[in-house]
Formats: C-alpha cells, sequence, structure tokens
C-alpha cells in the first residue's frame, strides 16, 4: 500500500460532474474547457467560479475576449447561481487583451502571477485561450508558458480552466501538457438537439469515460452521468432477505402464491386501458396501509387526475398522499432526456427511502433514447440498482393491440431484467367485452398459470375465476383444444427469454 498522500480535490459545484471526474479537479492542475459557440463553456467556467467562491474562496476570471465583461455579467444574471454580491473581492473579473497584444505570453504569465497572488486567488479562469497561440510565440514559447503556468499553479495552490473553442489534435501542445481536457459538444437526433459532455483526459484518477447528458436551466449546468456506466460501478451486493409484498388484489395475490417477493422486478403488460394504471395503485395504496413509502412515477395523468381516480375506485389514494407515504411524481411525456429521467427517479427512490415503486409508462423511456441500442445495458443498470435499495418495482408496459392473444414486446432490454411478467388483456366474448388476467413468468417462485376474469369497479380491480369456456380461446403458437398446465398468452419468437 502507497504511503504518498491523495492529491488534493477542487470540487467543481456543477451538479453531477464531480461523479464523472471521480471526486473533482485536481488542486495545481491545467484543465482545458473544449467546444464550439454555445456550446457552454462560459456558463461552466462561471459556475464553478460562483461555487467556488461561495465555498469562501476567491476567484479570477481573465478574458482574453472581446466580449464586454457587463454584457456577459448580464446574460449571467439570469441564472440562480449568480449573485452580484460576490462580485469585486471574492470574484474579479479582468481581461488580459491588452496585455497579451502588448507584452506576448511572458507579460500575460507575469500579470497573472500579479493578480493570482494579490488577490489570493485559488482559481483562474481563462476565456479564450485560441488567442494564446495567434502571436509570434514559437511552439517551445508555447510550452514553456504552460509549463510556467503549472509551476506557478502548483506554487500557490491554484487550479486553472482554459476555455477554448478550437478542437485539439492527439498531438497539439495544449492535448499534451494539460491535466485534463473536457469537451461540451450537442448533436440532433431527427428534430431534437441533445447536449453531451466527455472527459477526453484526466490525469491522476479514474473517470467514467463515454458522453453524457448535459443541460442548461436558470439553474445552470447539471450533468447526468450515464446511468449504466454511472451506477454500475457504485451498486453494492443486493440483499438476500426477501419478504412477500401483497398486490392488495386479493385474486391476484392467491396467483401470486401471496404477492411479489420484495426487490423483485415486474412488467405489468397491457393494452391502453387493460387496467394497468389501477394495478399499480393497488399495489401502492397495499404498501401505504402497510406503513410503507411508496412512488408513482408517471408520465400520462397528473398527479390530481391520478388521485381521483384512484379514490374513484375506493383506493382513498389521496390519504396516502396526504400522510407523505406516497409520492406521485409527474413528467409530461414531452422530450425528457433518458438518464434525466433516470436520475430524477433513484435520487426520489433514496431521498424517501421508497420500498414500492410504480413505474407508469414505461414506453417513455424508449422514446426518450436517441441511442435506442442503450436501453438494455440501461433497463439492466436501473434495474438492477432499484433491487439493490430493495426496492420492489413495477414497470407498465403498453402494447400497441387491444385484442390478440399474442405479445409482441414493446420496450427493448426489460425482459431479462424483469423477475415477473403479468399480462391484462381484453376478448369479446358474447358481443361483451370481457378482461382477462394471467401471469407469464415468476421466477424463483410457483403460480397460478390459470387464465382469470377480472373487473373494474367501486371496489377497485377485482379478480375472479377462469372462465368455463376458456378451453375454446386459442393462443399463438398452439392448437385449439385442452389447454396445457402452462398455457397462457404466447411471446414473440423473438421476445422468447420473456417466458424463461
Amino acid at each position: 500500500m502507497s504511503n504518498r498522500p491523495a492529491l488534493s480535490r477542487v470540487p467543481t459545484g456543477v451538479l453531477g460532474l464531480d461523479s464523472i471526474l471521480g471526486g473533482g479537479l485536481f488542486r495545481g492542475g491545467i484543465y482545458m474547457i473544449i467546444g464550439r459557440p454555445g456550446a457552454g463553456k462560459t456558463i461552466l467556467g462561471n459556475q464553478m467560479c460562483f461555487a467556488h467562491v461561495g465555498s469562501g474562496q476567491t476567484a479570477l476570471f481573465v478574458t482574453l475576449l472581446a466580449e464586454n465583461h457587463a454584457r456577459m455579467v448580464e446574460h449571467l444574471s439570469s441564472l440562480n447561481f449568480f449573485q452580484p454580491e460576490l462580485l469585486g473581492d471574492a470574484l474579479t473579473y479582468l481581461s488580459g487583451i491588452e496585455v497579451i497584444e502588448r507584452d506576448g505570453l511572458k507579460g500575460l504569465l507575469q500579470f497573472l502571477r500579479h493578480e493570482l497572488r494579490s488577490r489570493k486567488a485559488t482559481l483562474l479562469v481563462l476565456d479564450g485561450v485560441g488567442a494564446l497561440w495567434d502571436g509570434p510565440e514559437t511552439d517551445i514559447d508555447q510550452k514553456r508558458f504552460l509549463h510556467d503556468l503549472q509551476l506557478m499553479l502548483a506554487a500557490h495552490g491554484g487550479t486553472a480552466l482554459l476555455l477554448n473553442q478550437t478542437q485539439l489534435r492527439y498531438d497539439s501542445i495544449e492535448y499534451t501538457m494539460v491535466d485534463g481536457i473536457i469537451e461540451l459538444s450537442q448533436a440532433t437526433f431527427d428534430v431534437r438537439v441533445t447536449r453531451q459532455i466527455e472527459v477526453l483526459k484526466f490525469r491522476g484518477s479514474d473517470y467514467t469515460p463515454g458522453q453524457h447528458l448535459l443541460t442548461i436551466t436558470n439553474e445552470g449546468i447539471t450533468v447526468y452521468p450515464r446511468t449504466e456506466a454511472h451506477i454500475a460501478a457504485l451498486a453494492p451486493a443486493a440483499a438476500e432477505q426477501r419478504t412477500r409484498l401483497p398486490f392488495g388484489i386479493a385474486g391476484l395475490d392467491a396467483m401470486l402464491g401471496g404477492g411479489l417477493l420484495s426487490g423483485s422486478t415486474t412488467a405489468l403488460v397491457g393494452a391502453p386501458g387493460s387496467g394497468k394504471t389501477i394495478a399499480g395503485l393497488h399495489f401502492l395504496a397495499a404498501g401505504a396501509a402497510a406503513g410503507q413509502p411508496g412512488l408513482y412515477f408517471g408520465f400520462y395523468e397528473p398527479p390530481p387526475r391520478l388521485i381521483a381516480k384512484a379514490n374513484a375506485v375506493g383506493l382513498d389514494f389521496s390519504a396516502a398522499v396526504t400522510a407523505g407515504l406516497t409520492e406521485v411524481r409527474w413528467h409530461a411525456p414531452l422530450e425528457q432526456p433518458l438518464d434525466l429521467l433516470a436520475a430524477d427517479l433513484l435520487r426520489t427512490v433514496r431521498e424517501r427511502g421508497v420500498r414500492r415503486l410504480v413505474v407508469d409508462g414505461l414506453n417513455t423511456f424508449q422514446q426518450a433514447a436517441v441511442h435506442p441500442e442503450r436501453l438494455g445495458r440501461f433497463f439492466t443498470a436501473l434495474t438492477n440498482e432499484l433491487r439493490v435499495l430493495d426496492v420492489t418495482t413495477i414497470f407498465n408496459v403498453e402494447t400497441p393491440e387491444l385484442f390478440g392473444t399474442g405479445i409482441h414486446w414493446p420496450v427493448q432490454g426489460l425482459t431479462s431484467s424483469a423477475e415477473n411478467i403479468i399480462y391484462l388483456r381484453y376478448i369479446i366474448q358474447r358481443s361483451r367485452l370481457e378482461r382477462l388476467i394471467s401471469i407469464l413468468k415468476v421466477r424463483d417462485s410457483g403460480y397460478d398459470t390459470s387464465i382469470h376474469t377480472f373487473t373494474i369497479g367501486q371496489g377497485g380491480l377485482v379478480v375472479g375465476e377462469l372462465p368455463a369456456d376458456a378451453i375454446d380461446w386459442p393462443v399463438e403458437g398452439m392448437s385449439r383444444g385442452a389447454p396445457s398446465q402452462n398455457s397462457g398468452p404466447s411471446v414473440s419468437s423473438a421476445q422468447a427469454g420473456a417466458t424463461s
């Protein structure tokens, strides 16, 4: 074991960024932030400055561009991290344009040394460093400038950010000499624009590679680490002690042998209006009655409408919400990024100590993915993390077919992650619409394989007995006749793993 002291970290103050950096920047380091105009470099630099001075330290922001400081501050004033009372002694804005034009790189280095010492600044931001290489200086002069700046920061205990809008070659002076390179970018997928951040180089520490979601809002910049890359490294072993959690639907609990195993993941699959939401509300209401914190995470029904729906079938959901046992969290199904949804879900689960979770509208996660090939890894990581947190989760999955006996799995990546699959569907029987429920899969437990009818009314969802003429209902892939012990709606061959 090494006895060398660990390098001192400097938190960035940007939510999510320290996570992918392994804890923050290193004191004494030089870090290049690159990206085209409008990518968010100046906002990032300023946000880190305000976070730095907010922790009681001092920062210096030096521009090498022609942008007016007053204009820049005016733009920043609309962001919530901006605190005008910190301007002045704690955070100073200076221009280095005249210095570098008059005295070159040597003069700029002397200027920075004087300002850092006199102001006792421990964070330096140089905005527009492309101007450093526009003068007559040679490659040797540029290397000497970066080397001397590094020595100065090490002696002074400071950290520097160099903001540059040009792409760097792997053999460029900046790339080889700085301690880290962070790239901000944006890409268009169909009509959606997604902002991204990627660490290209980071000396002295491991970091989470690849592209991660970045947003710019009134809060400033927020980074959402790629779910499957981030939480996979954090998850400890899942708890072994497991109990049964009843749905609160007597007939369904009997089919399940008492309820769902704690920490399990269930896909509740069905056509629009088949009863998925009501079933999920039953599960949360049963948890509230037992004093277990629950979370409804949905996309299609705002909280007042959802609570009214639950109350209308006798679940008295409003009492559980008022008591704080159940939370209803709603995201409009618009252009919500995949990792933002996952981060909000997991944050709420951890903060509230959620034991029962219903995600109503899993299809929205699929629609949020600009890279569909990620979905398998994403759902594996998400469900594993929920399992580690001992959360019993129900994902409501909508199928496009209103009628039929086969399932064409609409969401990629969940079949292998879901221990349990429950299927709700319609049939037309003697000119009447009937609802049917069946269990396709329960891992590590026995279950009733029969098809049952169910109704939704004042008492909520009520499961009935197996209809006498169920023998006449054909199932895809099976001949007509008496159903086998494991008969039930079939899954398309492409999704054969769902019934394993």
